[in-house]
């Protein structure tokens, strides 16, 4: 399997090698990592178990908690001409989608789907 890793996920894998090799302490690879001795043992073990790829980050390749392209391309679709309170409610009620109204609001907004209520 092809792993394309940063310059700082190879530095990782270096210095977790070295403290299998014992070449460094946990100690020492904390401070250069700017990570607690814990969770650089937490590495180690990892590494251990799955060699690389176990030090590589597991949300690589899914999408971010923050996005919200989906939910607005359904606003787009359905309920381009709706304020952001009977958007929302349509949202939950017919997508199972919970969304904060003020949150969806600001998204319109941004999307020009509505006009702030600051503009004259």
């Amino acid at each position: 399997m092809l792993l394309t890793m940063t310059d700082d996920e190879l530095l990782r894998i270096k210095l977790i090698q070295d403290i299998c090799d014992k070449r460094l302490t946990g100690v020492e690879a904390a401070r250069i990592l700017s990570l607690s001795t814990r969770q650089v043992y937490r590495l180690v073990k990892r590494f251990l178990e799955f060699g690389s790829s176990g030090l590589l980050s597991l949300k690589r390749g899914q999408p971010g908690n923050h996005r919200h392209d989906d939910k607005l391309a359904l606003v787009h679709e359905y309920y381009a001409d709706f304020g952001p309170t009977l958007a929302h409610e349509k949202l939950t009620e017919l997508h199972g989608i919970h969304v904060a109204v003020e949150t969806l609001r600001q998204w319109m907004i941004a999307d020009g789907l509505v006009g702030s209520p600051c503009q004259t």
